[in-house]
């Protein structure tokens, strides 16, 4: 009997931890890392998980060039409908050069993740 329960008590704990432990992924990005783009009206990030609006943000910078320091260029992120996608909307339409977008996140089950990538505009 007492064998029994720890089994038991053994298996719930493999099938718990992994749902308590589990964290948001980025699933997908638009445009893509690496991607060379026309111009972006928007990046969309989606995750795995449901996200926190309020603590899910990110920041929109365009790479140094020559004579010019890195940018940090004006956008607002929301989350959409689904409450998976993170939308960043640049407050103007983005010049040609590299950009990296630098993002934070908060699941609704409160694990927070951060990630970074980078893509072209034509």
């Amino acid at each position: 009997m007492r064998r029994a329960s720890v089994l038991t008590a053994a298996a719930a704990l493999v099938t718990f931890a992994g749902t308590a432990s589990a964290h948001p992924k980025l699933v997908s990005a638009s445009p893509a890392a690496n991607a060379t783009v026309a111009k972006p009206a928007h990046i969309e990030l989606r995750f795995s998980e449901k996200l926190m609006p309020t603590f899910s943000k990110a920041d929109l910078t365009m790479a140094a060039m020559p004579g010019m320091a890195a940018m940090k260029m004006a956008s607002t992120a929301t989350l959409s409908s689904d409450g998976q996608t993170l939308v960043i909307t640049p407050k103007t339409s983005l010049p040609s050069g590299r950009y990296s977008v630098a993002w934070h996140v908060v699941s609704t089950d409160t694990h927070k993740v951060a990630g970074t990538y980078a893509f072209a505009v034509k």
